[in-house]
């Protein structure tokens, strides 16, 4: 089988790129501050309660016409900007949120330099995205979810309803003061919308909306007829 990474939607397989999955097991460092105080033993520890970026490297290989679809590669990688999805056959279940890193060494071989071999560098945020996680649950009664990874998920919630409003994810509640057919909650970054609509000002938090590891209840009162879970669940 032939082994690929797929950035921002295109594989580098239709590219006549294959890599190598070696760089791809490492774990992120957890982001930690530590502190020395003066006549007592041992550092203090200050837990940021998030992980550091990580970097993860593919092998990568051309087996014919390396100035050209060298060229296409890296041209298509370095067109994005910001962070973009990133799959790869040895994870068939994940993702990440990734930036090409664009500083490449090529090592030609074979006859006339046709073929050769670098390495593609990515800046990864630390999750690993379940892509069971990009799947909707959709509630119109209370109700519970289930949380199997042993990290908190911050979803992507669509609540319907007719008028005012609230919605419980666990100890957390968000309380909607008017509302027309739905409002969209990215919890990732506290954000209320509707299409292009900011809908903030009729949004309150209790506090960060997370669903923990474990069993989480789901609970609405008011107007509110129905709401979509899109949990993004995440490993490291």
């Amino acid at each position: 089988m032939n082994s690929f990474l797929t950035y921002a939607g295109k594989s580098t397989l239709e590219m006549g790129v294959l890599i190598s999955g070696e760089g791809t097991y490492n774990a992120p460092e957890r982001n930690v501050e530590e502190k020395e105080v003066a006549g007592r033993n041992g550092n203090l520890l200050f837990d940021m309660g998030n992980f550091k970026n990580i970097l993860v490297n593919y092998p990568a290989y051309i087996r014919q016409d390396l100035p050209d679809r060298s060229s296409e590669l890296f041209n298509y990688l370095a067109s994005f900007e910001g962070y973009q999805r990133l799959e790869d056959t040895y994870h068939p279940y994940e993702y990440r949120m990734a930036r090409y890193l664009s500083n490449v060494e090529v090592s030609p071989d074979g006859c006339r330099n046709r073929s050769g071999g670098f390495t593609l560098s990515f800046d990864c945020k630390p999750q690993r995205f379940l892509k069971s996680g990009e799947e909707t649950a959709t509630y119109t009664a209370n109700g519970k979810i289930y949380n199997r990874t042993l990290f908190p998920a911050k979803p992507l919630l669509r609540i319907y309803g007719t008028g005012a409003g609230a919605v419980g994810i666990g100890t957390e509640t968000i309380t909607i003061s008017a509302i027309s057919t739905y409002v969209d909650i990215d919890c990732e970054i506290m954000d209320a919308y509707k299409g292009a609509t900011n809908c903030n000002g009729n949004v309150s938090f209790t506090d960060d909306i997370i669903i923990r590891p474990g069993e989480v209840g789901v609970a609405m009162t008011g107007n509110i007829s129905r709401v979509d879970i899109t949990p993004r669940w995440w490993i490291i």
